[in-house]
């Protein structure tokens, strides 16, 4: 082979190794650590904002609270879980099914259309990396060249003084992250108390705080992007979900090749050089260090850094803006206008008809939910009126703030409830159990089981009919 030859194919596999591993890991294996340079420009400034009002929100959310529920509560250890201050149990486990479900396919249908901007904009890993850590980071350490100087020179006074104030901060923030999480988890008020009451008292709760602070510390220290390119499984579905069509961060080829560097008052179009200087400034700033000129990749997280960095550099050369932005591959390559297609409009529908389910099964929702079932082992009794009676056992689950009083009647077929014990009241949130008696006439009796409606009645209201079956002679 010609050296001429072996030279371009040899070009050509470099140009396209960036398709055979992450840039985060060398060809050894080893961790390539990732210095980005702090990113600036309209983008960024935008990003800033939605970031703090998420933080903002974040924070705020166990101390919220609505009807005096809170916000939002993932009780798993008592089984209770409150969602905009809706209270729901295990027995609505049917709704967390379609509500997951429904959430799912909104997701994919979002990723579809918009790629990953989810990663970018919204993701709790990039907003408390980017704009809690990172920032921190920049403030501490300095911005991408002195963290690397800092990195590469002996431990003296300066180096040890700025790693260790940082990795003090950076457990004291994670330990504010891991309290947050628990208070959504368990509830403020036992929070408060598993941190007044110390290791002793509670040693498993203490080893698990400790252990979730570890981690948080560990997941924004020492993995950071690679949360976004190895485990996060959303990331790893991007090669199955997105497609030429999807809105992503793009690098418009056809303006921007080729690259070559800028001298001031060039004519580029004469010397056949695009718009692209080839400064490097887009690969500065990603934080998951790739180089979006080569295409769509698994890394990107749609964070916007390269977008603002090219603006930056067109401005200054007099080249308009947009050589990086939000597009398809598509449109980059053929200029056809955005088109909805089949597969959007399959998800989309899917997605209408789930949410359509999901909100009819929460207005029909019921605030109690009554559970009657015929004691087991006992048959019908003859009563010396000659009437039959049935004896039931009761279960009442109350997932409102209210407190009922309740009473029970039977509405079909004609007979009477007779309560065994006191009249029951319904605390808020609460489980009541009980038995009675249901009485009918023989006459009532369609046979040996007879199906019978039980009317659960709070001060004279109808709150919830409840079907069972109720035995008697043939």
């Amino acid at each position: 082979m010609k050296p001429e030859i072996a030279d371009l194919y040899k070009e050509q596999e470099e140009e396209a190794s960036y398709r055979d591993h992450i840039s985060t890991v060398d060809e050894s294996g080893k961790r390539v650590w990732v210095y980005p340079k702090k990113p600036k420009g309209k983008f960024t400034n935008y990003r800033m904002l939605v970031s703090i009002l998420l933080l903002l929100f974040l924070l705020a959310g166990p101390f919220i609270s609505i009807n005096g529920e809170p916000f939002l509560l993932m009780n798993i250890l008592e089984r209770k879980f409150v969602i905009f201050g809706q209270v729901f149990w295990p027995q609505d486990f049917h709704l967390a099914v379609i509500g997951m479900i429904t959430t799912v396919v909104f997701i994919i249908l979002f990723t579809i259309v918009f790629g990953r901007i989810f990663c970018g904009w919204l993701c709790p890993q990039t907003i408390f990396m980017e704009w809690v850590f990172r920032r921190l980071e920049y403030w501490i350490e300095g911005d991408y060249m002195k963290q690397k100087k800092l990195d590469r020179q002996d431990w003296d006074t300066e180096k040890v003084f700025k790693k260790a104030s940082k990795h003090l901060i950076f457990l004291v923030i994670s330990g504010v992250i891991m309290h947050t999480f628990m208070a959504y988890l368990i509830g403020v008020d036992q929070t408060w108390h598993l941190i007044q009451s110390g290791p002793t008292e509670k040693p498993v709760a203490f080893v698990v705080m400790v252990a979730l602070t570890g981690m948080f510390y560990g997941v924004f220290s020492r993995l950071r992007e690679q949360v976004c390119t190895t485990i996060c499984p959303y990331g790893r579905l991007q090669g199955v979900l997105l497609d030429r069509k999807s809105i992503v961060v793009a690098y418009d080829y056809q303006r921007g090749e080729a690259r070559g560097k800028y001298r001031k008052g060039e004519d580029r179009s004469v010397e056949n050089k695009g718009d692209c200087i080839d400064c490097k400034q887009c690969v500065y700033v990603c934080p998951t260090g790739i180089d979006i000129r080569n295409g769509t990749q698994l890394e990107c997280v749609n964070c916007t850094a390269c977008m603002d960095a090219c603006d930056s550099i067109m401005d200054a050369i007099g080249k308009p803006k947009g050589l990086v932005r939000y597009d398809s591959e598509d449109h980059i390559e053929t200029k056809t206008p955005f088109v909805f297609t089949g597969r959007m409009k399959a998800y989309t529908l899917a997605l209408l008809a789930l949410a359509g389910v999901l909100v009819t099964l929460l207005i029909v929702r019921s605030d109690l939910e009554t559970t009657i079932f015929r004691t087991p082992g006992m048959m019908y009794q003859e009563r010396p009126d000659g009437t039959i009676s049935n004896l039931y056992q009761l279960k009442i689950l109350n997932k409102s703030n209210n407190t009922y009083p309740v009473e029970f009647e039977l509405m079909e077929p004609a007979g009477s409830i007779e309560m065994v014990g006191e009249e029951m009241v319904l605390k808020k949130q609460g489980i009541e159990a009980g038995a009675f008696f249901i009485i009918i006439n023989p006459a009532e009796l369609d046979g040996l089981s007879t199906s019978v409606k039980v009317g659960v009645f709070s001060e004279g209201k109808l709150l919830e009919t409840v079907k069972t079956r109720f035995l008697g002679p043939s």
